[in-house]
């Protein structure tokens, strides 16, 4: 019986076609004209915001590239790779929306696939960099205090190369990008598990290496900054101010990153899980007009973090001259006495 499981397993794969080769033109819209064009406006608008925020968070940046500190440095890393997909592949996505199909063909598709997997993944590694250096900082100062600037610019070569790694591997041949259900844009062939017992072994691999043990990571490291936090409020109250002072900006940055992994993870989790879906669930089960909603979702993540970058920095000035004005009072009244 398990040999004829096994056998029906093997040929039910053998014959299972994606949605790519069922069709002769593949990059049609299965959309309505109407719902290219609102998506079409949906992504300029995103694109624009998108540019125009992480632009002007490296063109800050750049002003004082010399004062940055290594967590800083990370949060620019991820404006270069939220600016790069912006830049690189958004123009493509929003004139074939605009077009009714997908109007670069199959290179197009898998420099396409191969752009947002890569700013994606490097985003990700990032964010995961950010959230151990808080780690570090917050629950073991003798380790935080050892990283130094060229600590983060060697992170930075390490996150590229990973990113660079798996974006490329699948044009070794072990895996592939194709276009979406929908036709109008590309993604990482998650129905090649679909196919095979190779393919289902290349999806696990992305899916674990650049999702789930960065997630885990993160997660990891923000449940036991926050463990920490509460349980030295008190102990940081009796310090000198500038202590103090200094326990302030490292919980500004470590909001800062804490909420642009939130905004990241929220966005991509739904695309993440309608993709494992797509690779491991029943074939085509998942409606194309509902695969599109998760996909553009997850193109709006780019535009949250210079949003959130620039309220917690409003916030921490407020609260800064706050501060500075009761520290103010204080010297006075010592004066007085």
């Amino acid at each position: 019986m398990n040999g004829m499981a096994s056998d029906h397993n093997a040929s039910s794969q053998e014959e299972y076609l994606p949605h790519y080769l069922q069709k002769e033109d593949p990059f049609a819209s299965k959309l309505s004209r109407e719902a290219d064009i609102i998506a079409g406006f949906y992504l300029t608008v995103i694109g624009i915001l998108s540019t125009l925020g992480n632009g002007y968070v490296i063109f800050m940046s750049s002003k004082r590239k010399k004062k940055l500190r290594p967590a800083e440095i990370m949060t620019v890393n991820l404006a270069v790779c939220d600016l790069g997909i912006s830049v690189v592949g958004k123009p493509f996505s929003i004139i074939s929306f605009f077009s009714h199909r997908w109007v670069f063909g199959w290179m197009g598709c898998r420099w396409y696939g191969w752009a947002g997997f890569f700013f994606g993944c490097g985003s990700l590694i990032t964010m995961t960099a950010v959230s151990l250096d808080r780690y570090l900082k917050i629950c073991h100062l003798s380790y935080g205090t050892w990283l130094k600037r060229h600590h983060a610019f060697i992170c930075l070569a390490i996150i590229w190369a990973y990113a660079t790694f798996w974006a490329t591997v699948p044009f070794a041949g072990v895996g592939s990008y194709a276009p979406e259900p929908f036709g109008t844009s590309c993604t990482l062939d998650w129905w090649l598990a679909q196919a095979s017992v190779a393919g289902q072994a290349f999806i696990l691999s992305i899916l674990f290496f650049c999702l789930l043990f960065p997630t885990a990571v993160i997660v990891f490291s923000y449940v036991k900054i926050i463990l920490k936090v509460k349980s030295s409020t008190k102990e940081v109250a009796h310090y000198d101010t500038r202590i103090q002072n200094s326990h302030i900006l490292e919980m500004k940055l470590t909001k800062v990153a804490m909420l642009i992994c939130a905004g990241f993870l929220i966005a991509w989790i739904p695309y993440a899980v309608v993709s494992v879906w797509s690779a491991f669930g029943q074939p085509d089960s998942v409606p194309i007009q509902f695969s599109v909603v998760p996909t553009l979702l997850a193109k709006s993540a780019a535009m949250y973090n210079p949003i959130i970058y620039q309220v917690i920095d409003c916030k921490f000035a407020c609260c800064r001259s706050g501060g500075l004005k009761t520290l103010q009072k204080k010297n006075s009244l010592k004066k007085l006495r």
